[in-house]
């Protein structure tokens, strides 16, 4: 058994291929209406265009935004992206806007940082240590 797809909840899919694409940097795999206004959408890793899909799903259901917004409002992260150097990428992304609400942390064997994906998550990127 793999990780085929997970997902993230967006209240805006377009809004989101744009962060997820054109910040992020991951690439679009799938993109497939099934509804008047929804579409399975769906990024990879240029790195990995074979690997695990994301899933920049609609976050319609009406449990969705409340806990969304107790995830935001606690401070707790959605998800999280392996980086090779967090502080790089932070820099990288704060230089296209990107809005983070925690900057780079030594934490043990790892380095970590939160970001805004301006869809509604907190996104954190990690840098494990060897």
């Amino acid at each position: 058994m793999r990780i085929h797809v997970t997902s993230v909840l967006v209240d805006d899919q377009e809004q989101a291929l744009r962060f997820y694409t054109g910040k992020l940097g991951f690439v679009t795999k799938n993109d497939i209406p099934i509804s008047d206004t929804d579409r399975w959408l769906t990024v990879v890793s240029p790195q990995d265009p074979d690997g695990v899909e994301l899933l920049l799903e609609p976050d319609g259901h009406p449990a969705a935004k409340p806990w969304k917004e107790a995830l935001v409002n606690d401070g707790i992260p959605y998800t999280q992206f392996l980086v090779d150097d967090v502080r790089a990428e932070f820099e990288r992304l704060r230089g296209l806007g990107v809005r983070f609400v925690q900057e780079p942390a030594d934490m043990g064997p790892v380095t970590t940082a939160v970001l805004d994906d301006t869809c509604g998550n907190l996104i954190q990127i990690v840098q494990m240590h060897q």
